[in-house]
Parts: C-alpha cells; sequence; structure tokens
C-alpha cells in the first residue's frame, strides 16, 4: 500500500476498514506528540495536565486563549499546534477519500467535522436557554450522521466520479513468462544449390 497516499493525499478512494485504521495510525501519533509534550513541560515547566485532540485547533479562532497565555507555554503550545496540525492533516485526507468512497464530495467535513467543532469551542459562552436546545440537537445529528457515514455504511459499488471501488476484485495477473523472440524462433540460412538427397548408409543395403 503507498502510505503517503493514503496518510496525506485527498485523492481516490479508501474503504471502512482503512479508515478504521487511520484512526489507529492517529492514536498512535498522539501518544508520542503526548510523550514530547510531557518532555517539554520537564525541561521548560508548564501545566501538569493537558489534553490532546481536534478541539485544540479551533482554539486558534478563540482570542481568550491569546490573553491568557504565557512565555513558559509558547515552546509546548508550538509543539502541541504542529503535533495536531498534522494529524488533523491526516484525518482530512483518509475522510474526504472515504466520503469518495461513498460518493460525496470532500465539503461534507464541513457539517460533520467544522461545524459540531465551533460550537463545541464556543458553547459555554452562549446563552442558557430553551431555543438553544435546537442547535445542540443539530450538531449532536451531525455527529452521529457523519460517524455512521464514514465508519458504517459501505461505499458505492460501482466506479464513481471518484476512482473504482477499492473493495472490487482485482484481475488476476498474467504469471506467464514473456515470449523472447529470439529463442523461440531459429533463423536458418538459405543455402544455394539442390535439394539434399536421401540415400541408404552403406552397410543397410
Amino acid at each position: 500500500m503507498d502510505w503517503t497516499w493514503y496518510l496525506f493525499r485527498f485523492d481516490g478512494r479508501i474503504n471502512r476498514a482503512k479508515l478504521w485504521l487511520a484512526g489507529l495510525v492517529m492514536l498512535g501519533g498522539l501518544t508520542v506528540l503526548g510523550a514530547v509534550i510531557v518532555a517539554i513541560q520537564s525541561l521548560f515547566g508548564g501545566p501538569t495536565s493537558f489534553s490532546l485532540g481536534a478541539k485544540d485547533i479551533f482554539k486558534l479562532v478563540d482570542s481568550d486563549v491569546y490573553r491568557t497565555l504565557k512565555p513558559a507555554d509558547l515552546p509546548r503550545l508550538v509543539t502541541k499546534l504542529l503535533g495536531i496540525s498534522l494529524l488533523l492533516w491526516v484525518y482530512f485526507a483518509t475522510s474526504m477519500k472515504r466520503l469518495h468512497d461513498r460518493d460525496k464530495s470532500g465539503w461534507w467535513m464541513v457539517p460533520f467535522f467544522v461545524v459540531p467543532g465551533l460550537y463545541n469551542q464556543f458553547d459555554d459562552r452562549l446563552p442558557d436557554s430553551y431555543f438553544m436546545m435546537l442547535p445542540a440537537l443539530i450538531v449532536f445529528a451531525l455527529y452521529v450522521w457523519g460517524f455512521i457515514e464514514m465508519y458504517c455504511l459501505r461505499g458505492s459499488r460501482k466506479t464513481n466520479r471518484f476512482g473504482t471501488d477499492p473493495l472490487a476484485p482485482k484481475a488476476p495477473r498474467d504469471t506467464r513468462p514473456p515470449w523472447d523472440q529470439q529463442s523461440e524462433i531459429e533463423m536458418v540460412p538459405h543455402k544455394a544449390g539442390p535439394p539434399p538427397v536421401w540415400r541408404v548408409k552403406p552397410g543397410y543395403e
């Protein structure tokens, strides 16, 4: 398997199993990133607890995060931002290929991921009222719909605008050796003269 295409490119299609595998890859990446952040905190100081997840990406659009930023937090924040951005790229690349397998555009990541993420980032600053239950229900429905769409349903069984079915049986390979014309055809030079005469060898007459 081409891992560069699988983890970092946005073209083509992948099936459900490869999307679940990408989740395991990202989980391993989060584990490594967490260990690096712990090492940085032991060198430069910082909070004893931290979180890792896609929600950290949405903090970039939250001005309150920058007001509470301290100089000692900068190495940890930069490392965390770079690592989460790389893992987010992998998530988008594999998720979009899975949406392609469902014959859907990659723009479906906006309602399935971006809108719920932004809502969760700012929900604690929204007014408390019964009217705000409607956006919360919509976000929950988008989460469930996106999970079922990408992780549970089978892809398109035919070739669609994004490529062939990744589960379609492959054509059998031709294992026959290539035909070597020079070794199988012997060119006999033409000799001028009468054809040979067949005769009985002496002693057999």
